[in-house]
């Protein structure tokens, strides 16, 4: 008895560190995110422009560095203290990353939370850490519906008409499982989805948004599934 309540606490605290590393890696994430944009802020209002996103950082760092921008050096040198700012939140974001890694390596549910298309390290780590018991929840549309992945339901006369998803439960992983989503929308887009899969189908007749949002709802039901019930992912077969 006392060993199994050592277990139960020790399963415990591992769930609510694995917690606390997803939750700090996200907010130095936005942490990150955030001096991006002042940077570029900051620099449009002298004339120096570059688009938007992590990838074009490189493209600021080099201008506000050249000589030939003609900032006023006041301006170079706070500039320069914001992409140091970001040039440490990066390295500590990596430091947390391999941290996730060795924590998904050494996790069998994380394990097998990543043979799902879409889930990797940080994904899988955050569903175990931040996701309720499995058996607290009935079924995997429960799961979603927790996420706020399933849609509303505004029925008249009789005829159920779905709308946008109600966005009522957990953001962090909601926004995670879209960001999975997306990243495989975008590989089928790009490379193709197996002949007569649902993803194909859905690539021919749907809105990629909503491609999006229905794959993420899909995968938050296997996540719910393997964690309630054990087992991998395995794909549909498609029929010839």
């Amino acid at each position: 008895m006392n060993r199994t309540l050592t277990f139960v606490a020790v399963k415990s605290e591992d769930k609510q560190s694995s917690a606390m590393v997803f939750k700090t890696r996200d907010l130095l994430v936005r942490q990150k995110t955030r001096t991006i944009n002042a940077l570029r802020a900051h620099l449009a209002e002298f004339g120096v422009i570059a688009p938007k996103g992590p990838a074009h950082l490189g493209r600021l760092v080099s201008q506000v560095r050249a000589p030939e921008t003609g900032l006023p050096e006041p301006v170079r040198t706070l500039c320069l203290m914001l992409i140091d700012l970001v040039s440490k939140l990066i390295e500590q974001i990596r430091v947390l990353d391999g941290e996730i890694k060795t924590r998904s390596r050494n996790d069998d549910v994380a394990k097998r939370l990543m043979t799902i298309p879409g889930v990797g390290p940080v994904i899988a780590t955050a569903l175990e850490a931040l996701a309720p018991p499995a058996e607290t929840l009935k079924w995997g549309r429960d799961f979603a519906a927790w996420m706020g992945l399933t849609p509303r339901e505004r029925s008249t006369g009789g005829k159920p008409r779905l709308g946008k998803i109600s966005k009522m439960g957990q953001r962090d992983l909601r926004r995670l499982l879209i960001i999975g989503a997306s990243a495989v929308v975008r590989w089928a887009a790009k490379r193709g989805a197996p002949e007569g899969s649902w993803l194909a189908r859905m690539l021919v007749r749907k809105p990629r948004m909503l491609i999006v949002v229905a794959l993420a709802n899909k995968i938050a039901r296997v996540a719910w599934a393997l964690m309630a019930h054990g087992g991998i992912y395995r794909a549909p077969v498609c029929a010839a």
